[in-house]
């Protein structure tokens, strides 16, 4: 093994804060099943749909979820401050202008509150003809799971103080073309939020697929590759000198898979290592797009028949988006795992910029960027034939903004760091690479 000599660092040890409490244990498979039947009372959700009745149509369901998030802010000394951004929409799955509203709660950091993680699920539903608004579309695994699951998560966390700020939306026209999606990555840029993970749930609760194939142990986790914001002159300089496996998108969902492992009988990470299901897409997509970290949630195995199907039974199959055809306790240890990543997001740094300097010379200069709220940073490495970070860091914590590892020639190295907060946790590792910071490209951030 290589021997690695340090100078211009020092090493600081800080104890690890134990955790009060674990907030995921406050997620209830009740209480998903119960919103995800109220969801599928308003009969369609679809985009077009009512939106003035009370008791059918997107209307109807993004009020509700509205008050879902005011009963929750009420309960925690009004913890939650809710918007409703909206715009009017035209395209080619909407066809006359719509009024497009999504439904958003913002639980204010404490101390950087222009810092921001965001769970989201999308609230519209569809059958099979896209344009089809009248028909019922119940919609429950696509996309009420995921709208249950970032209500449950605001349940969870509402009561909390977090240095920085958890934003919980429901989001409108996925289906006519990720337009809720688009809103909200337009709204985060508006209102100047550093964003440091987008966590979007879509159809996050059944286990079982049409085929009969069951799991019920796995959650896929999507990440894209190369950055969708990726510059010729970025890309040019990844293809010298790496950094086409190192999304923060992809470091965000190698974290994600850590954390998996940490809870027993939770649920185990399968990462997919692509934008999203072939041919297919979700809301984390704009929000890629401008350069944000981004991944999508989704269970391990999707049941066909029983999504974007209108309700009927042909040659003795069962076809629809309904609530027997979910699995209850499964979409709430996917809650439980997305509560327990806004909690670690919400708590601990930004990842630091970070880049490696090691042509010509038998050592890796490390350099990064200091980072608001970090009291120190781990320095990590995997050859670059190997897909997941080693087991232990290089350094576990640094008090300054470089490090210099003796023989270690960087050719053979992919390095990351982590910020560390000040109860020890730490963040996602944002690699050393052209294109690796967690912030758009050509931003201040990313240099």
């Amino acid at each position: 093994m290589k021997k690695l000599l340090l100078a211009t660092v020092a090493l600081v040890s800080l104890p690890v804060a134990a955790q009060e409490s674990d907030p995921a244990t406050n997620v209830s498979a009740e209480r998903l099943r119960s919103d995800v039947e109220k969801l599928v009372s308003f009969g369609t959700r679809h985009t077009l749909s009512e939106q003035d009745s009370d008791t059918r149509g997107i209307g109807a369901a993004r009020r509700w979820g509205e008050a879902q998030f005011r009963q929750i802010s009420a309960r925690c000394g009004d913890c939650l401050e809710i918007v409703t951004p909206e715009r009017i929409v035209e395209g080619r799955r909407i066809p006359q202008p719509t009024r497009l509203v999504n439904v958003v709660a913002i639980q204010r950091g404490t101390a950087r509150p222009d810092e921001v993680v965001i769970v989201q699920g999308h609230i519209d539903s569809r059958a099979t003809d896209v344009a089809d608004f009248t028909s019922d579309a119940p919609g429950a695994n696509d996309d009420a799971s995921g709208t249950a699951l970032v209500i449950e998560a605001a349940r969870a966390l509402s009561g909390n103080s977090y240095p920085g700020t958890i934003v919980y939306a429901l989001l409108s026209g996925e289906e006519q073309g990720l337009y809720g999606g688009q809103l909200l990555a337009d709204h985060a840029e508006e209102q100047g939020w550093t964003v440091k993970a987008v966590l979007n749930n879509d159809v996050v609760g059944n286990s079982c697929g049409s085929d009969g194939f069951c799991d019920a142990e796995h959650v896929r986790v999507f990440s894209e590759g190369p950055r969708a914001d990726l510059t010729d002159a970025v890309g040019a300089a990844q293809r010298r000198d790496g950094g086409e496996n190192d999304s923060p998108s992809r470091n965000l969902s190698r974290w994600l898979d850590d954390l998996a492992d940490e809870a027993e009988g939770g649920l185990d990470v399968r990462q997919i290592w692509r934008t999203d299901r072939m041919g297919r897409g979700g809301d984390q997509i704009p929000f890629l797009e401008k350069g944000y970290p981004a991944i999508r949630f989704s269970v391990a195995v999707e049941d066909y028949d029983h999504q974007h199907q209108d309700l009927r039974v042909e040659n003795g199959v069962t076809y629809g988006d309904t609530v027997d055809e979910m699995d209850f306790p499964y979409l709430a240890k996917v809650t439980q795992l997305n509560v327990r990543a806004l909690d670690r997001l919400a708590r601990t740094a930004m990842p630091p910029a970070a880049t490696a300097e090691a042509a010509v010379q038998t050592y890796t200069d490390l350099k990064w960027t200091p980072v608001e709220g970090a009291t120190g940073y781990t320095i990590w490495q995997r050859r670059p034939d190997q897909p997941y970070w080693e087991e232990q860091p290089v350094i576990a914590n640094v008090s300054a903004t470089s490090a210099r590892l003796e023989g270690v020639r960087g050719d053979d190295w992919i390095f990351g760091i982590s910020s560390r907060s000040p109860d020890g946790v730490l963040s996602p590792a944002a690699s050393a690479v052209p294109g690796g910071a967690f912030a758009p490209i050509g931003s201040d951030a990313a240099e």
